[in-house]
């Protein structure tokens, strides 16, 4: 298996997740009406042993989704509860009926609220990508899930068995929260890697770069 990559290309990786997050912005804002915007805090590619640490176990919200098309994998979007209430708030007409503490869990109409949120950031985030690596992904059906993080991960199917993850830190904010958000994209990444050999160099990163090979690892 060989994952190496034109180095003019690395910076592709970036884009991706960049162009991701600004997609996940532009639909909240058309489809949910949440004059969102989202700052980018830092890209982290992490290898598998290193994401439990990242994750922690404390109580979350997870929004995962299975891509069924290359780079195939998982996207799991991770929010703060009490920021998932607060979406869910913004989401509802005349406001949420819940106790507005996340202790007390989520309401159906709040549950409700978040999952069509997370179909939104879900279905922006890999339009982002598709864009930038010229192709179309296809994914399955967001699920909800709420408790300790490990829980999340077992509604996920589990830990892939890939070693490298891509992890964004970000903060959306609307017109009245802020709201602290994690993106960890399970790639396969031997796909992934594959898609972007397949971009064209001069056309999809600077030609001024000096060309070079490089290992991913």
């Amino acid at each position: 298996m060989s994952l190496k990559v034109d180095v003019r290309k690395l910076e592709v990786f970036n884009r991706i997740s960049k162009e991701g997050s600004r997609q996940v912005a532009d639909s909240l804002n058309q489809m949910a009406d949440l004059d969102a915007e989202i700052r980018i805090a830092k890209i982290n590619l992490l290898h598998m042993e290193d994401v439990e640490t990242h994750l922690g176990d404390e109580k979350a919200v997870g929004i995962h989704v299975e891509l069924t098309e290359s780079p195939y994998g998982y996207v799991l979007f991770v929010l703060d509860p009490a920021d998932s209430k607060q979406l869910a708030e913004a989401m509802i007409p005349g406001g949420s009926e819940g106790s507005g503490d996340a202790d007390s869990g989520f309401t159906d109409m709040e549950r409700s609220a978040v999952q069509e949120i997370g179909n939104i950031m879900t279905s922006g985030y890999i339009d982002g990508w598709a864009n930038v690596l010229d192709t179309t992904i296809d994914m399955g059906t967001p699920t909800f899930t709420y408790g300790p993080t490990h829980r999340i991960i077992e509604r996920m199917g589990g830990w892939p068995d890939e070693e490298i993850v891509f992890v964004l830190d970000s903060e959306i904010t609307t017109g009245t929260t802020d709201v602290d958000l994690t993106v960890y994209t399970f790639p396969q990444v031997q796909e992934l890697v594959d898609l972007v050999k397949q971009l064209d160099v001069d056309t999809d990163v600077k030609t001024d770069t000096v060309a070079d090979e490089t290992i991913i690892d």
